[in-house]
């Protein structure tokens, strides 16, 4: 899973949740490897517009909807600090790859969390 976008193969994905004791680092670098996935996807499809965009975030959503479990079971869980960071690094993503005008909840639309 390796990107070549230079400015998403530098972002510190998900910084804010490894940085908060609150949120556990293996269910978090879980997340951060979902987000590298996504990444993988769109450089390896080539989406050319945004509805195809938004059919590579829905799977992404689906596996960090899949993930609350995990946080739970650690003692945490997807609260407002965690969707906030998730969503802006949903939105980095679609910037670092020419789609500046996405709108980051219809990035996420599918989400549980």
């Amino acid at each position: 899973m390796t990107v070549t976008n230079q400015q998403v193969a530098a972002h510190p994905f998900l910084k804010g949740l490894f940085e908060d004791d609150y949120y556990p680092d293996q269910v978090v670098t879980r997340g951060k490897d979902i987000l590298l996935r996504l990444c993988a996807r769109i450089e390896a499809e080539q989406p050319s517009d945004l509805a195809a965009l938004y059919a590579l975030t829905e799977v992404a959503t689906e596996e960090f909807n899949a993930l609350e479990a995990e946080f739970e079971a650690a003692g945490s869980e997807i609260e407002t600090v965690a969707r906030e960071e998730i969503c802006e690094d949903f939105g980095f993503v679609a910037s670092a790859y020419g789609f500046e005008d996405a709108d980051v909840e219809e990035l996420v639309a599918g989400r549980d969390w």
